[in-house]
């Protein structure tokens, strides 16, 4: 059987205008479950990640307004417990959805380390935001006291900056090929994986971090040997001069084609450049191919009367 690492987007899991209560989440997992389940009927075996930036978000919102009460956490326990309660409404919602349409197949949700390493220039230039807005003084207040990066964020107020540095390995990447080849659907690497480095023996250590989930899934599908990367997003297919009149969607794109388009600046950093990087990264390294499309257009994709695929030549 043919494997596909399938990542979902975060924001797909709380939408935007929605206050994330859990019964909002279990709703809109439940409606991407048939077209992901479509796939197991077309032959594939599936290792499905997500982001989880929304609900790392609501962590550490949580954690500053009871600072007084429990110790704070650091960001790969955030990441750690972020992929415990979505990897628990993914299988759920999962198991239940393949029980009403009679299909036979176990879910296990793994919750993954991914190795990054102590000399990326990221930890030296920190620019993912995470969490809530504070006030200028706030600000500064925190970066004396705690030695966070602070960073104003389109006039709304300040935000800690943290690292996002590359993924290197996949820690459990044997677990999870193996649980794949044996028929498992697979949750794992959510919110781009619990980050640590490795320490002095070959210890593991988790460090203030956040990875792409993009390039994580990547990763993953090129050290378990996938066949296919599909990465989820809010539009059926890539398109270059997005939103002008000469818009035009892109059925494929071959690697020289995507690295011409991504210097011309067509993929802007804050929105679809991380996942064609990823992509690209997947089908240079493999050969193999990637394909970026909607949830509700995924069969339609996987049949190529949709999405635009991204291939070697």
């Amino acid at each position: 059987m043919k494997t596909a690492v399938i990542a979902i987007g975060g924001n797909a899991i709380i939408k935007e205008g929605q206050r994330g209560s859990l019964e909002e989440q279990f709703q809109n997992v439940m409606s991407s479950c048939d077209h992901i389940i479509d796939l197991v009927e077309e032959g594939y075996n599936l290792v499905l990640t997500h982001g989880n930036g929304p609900h790392v978000g609501n962590s550490i919102i949580k954690g500053e307004i009871a600072k007084d009460k429990v110790p704070e956490y650091q960001m790969d326990a955030y990441g750690a417990e972020t992929q415990g309660l979505l990897g628990y409404m993914i299988k759920q919602s999962l198991s239940n959805r393949l029980k009403e349409r009679k299909i036979d197949r176990e879910i296990v949700s793994l919750v993954t380390q991914v190795e990054v390493h102590e000399e990326d220039e990221a930890f030296l230039n920190p620019t993912k935001p995470v969490g809530p807005f504070f006030s200028k003084e706030e600000a500064e207040h925190l970066m004396n006291l705690k030695g966070y990066s602070m960073k104003e964020d389109s006039g709304r107020g300040y935000r800690r900056v943290v690292p996002s540095p590359r993924p290197m390995e996949i820690i459990e990447k044997k677990a999870i090929r193996d649980l794949s080849a044996s028929g498992y659907i697979v949750i794992a690497a959510g919110g781009g994986g619990i980050p640590v480095t490795k320490r002095q023996g070959g210890l593991y250590h988790g460090v203030e971090a956040v990875i792409d989930k993009d390039y994580a899934s990547a990763l993953l599908a090129l050290e378990i040997d996938a066949d296919l990367l599909i990465i989820l997003t809010g539009v059926e297919k890539v398109s270059i001069n997005f939103g002008k009149p000469s818009q035009e969607n892109l059925d494929v794109m071959d690697v020289e084609t995507a690295r011409k388009h991504m210097a011309d600046g067509q993929f802007p950093a804050g929105s679809m450049g991380p996942k064609i990087d990823a992509a690209l990264s997947f089908v240079e390294t493999t050969g193999g191919n990637a394909l970026i499309t909607s949830i509700d257009q995924l069969k339609r994709a996987i049949k190529g009367e949709t999405g635009t695929r991204l291939v070697k030549y």
